[in-house]
């Protein structure tokens, strides 16, 4: 994994192994619609790596919308993901994902490469294009022009990462030469997962990104979008979100939720062997439980020890 030029820490340890990795999503208290208490939410973060999930992950959401019901856990993702570096040691961190059309690359390479130094190499950067309405015209956006600006923020990315005094431009300015943005990053490049489709073919996704984050499928449909994956990508990771509910019986079959599950420990388990089998290389889990420490133990002790 040497000669991978986006294989810093973080994604060595989510994606070094041919075994499935789990990984846990911000907010760990559960809080969606308001503010949650930092001090809890780092103390969650320190058990869920004592416990064995190997990668937090922190949403980008630049404004609440109650319309759409969620605020994604308030915080900023990128000072969220440095204050969990902090209070943890070597478990990965990553966006989930960050809204490119709505950011300036510069300031994301810059902030994302601090982070990622800050962390220790720990950082993974999933990528999308963007799916609360309103907060275009909040940012001054075309939002008929996300893809495209998807894009152009890729490669200025990656060419400001690579690159020493880097040339580059596009519609949100240039770089000539005469300026260099800093710190780079603790690998060439860092690894970028673009999110669903993000207003790409899957042919660019493959081509231009590191791996493939995707949100819950049906199991026919996640089949489908593995198969053509690897004939598209090889050994590219492929990684899902999934929602996880466990039922007070640990063997409860399960009952459908918003983009994932219901369903008692033994069903989970055998779920998560299933997608491991298929070929999927981490899954980042919404686990939902009235005290989340129990229920990251009870996901462990039943899940997590059998992958």
């Amino acid at each position: 994994m040497d000669d991978i030029p986006h294989a810093n820490r973080g994604y060595r340890r989510l994606f070094t192994d041919d075994g499935l990795t789990v990984g846990i999503g911000f907010p760990l208290t559960g809080t969606r619609e308001s503010t949650p208490a930092v001090d809890e939410e780092m103390r969650l973060a320190r058990h869920a790596e004592a416990v064995g999930f190997d990668g937090l992950w922190a949403r980008d959401v630049p404004t609440y919308w109650p319309r759409f019901g969620d605020a994604g856990g308030a915080f900023d993702a990128w000072p969220l993901l440095s204050h969990a570096a902090a209070h943890t040691e070597s478990i990965a961190l990553g966006t989930s994902s960050v809204i490119l059309p709505l950011r300036h690359p510069v300031h994301l390479a810059k902030t994302a490469a601090s982070v990622d130094r800050l962390s220790d190499g720990r950082l993974v950067v999933g990528i999308a294009s963007g799916d609360r309405d309103p907060e275009y015209p909040a940012f001054g956006v075309d939002p008929d022009e996300r893809g495209r600006a998807f894009r152009e923020r890729v490669a200025a990315m990656r060419t400001i990462w690579r690159e020493s005094f880097p040339t580059v431009e596009g519609d949100w300015g240039a770089l000539d030469g005469d300026l260099d943005v800093l710190p780079k990053p603790t690998s060439e490049t860092l690894p970028l997962f673009p999110t669903g489709n993000a207003r790409q073919s899957t042919e660019w996704i493959a081509e231009h990104g590191d791996g493939w984050l995707f949100y819950h499928l049906p199991e026919s449909t996640l089949e489908t979008y593995l198969e053509t994956w690897r004939e598209l990508a090889g050994d590219k990771p492929f990684a899902i979100a999934v929602r996880v509910d466990l039922a007070d019986d640990p063997s409860a079959e399960p009952e459908p939720i918003h983009l994932g599950y219901h369903a008692g420990v033994e069903w989970v388990r055998d779920y998560f062997c299933d997608l491991q089998t298929a070929g999927v290389d981490h899954v980042i889990v919404g686990l939902q439980g009235t005290d989340p420490a129990d229920t990251m133990t009870a996901f462990a002790n039943g899940v997590l020890d059998a992958l």
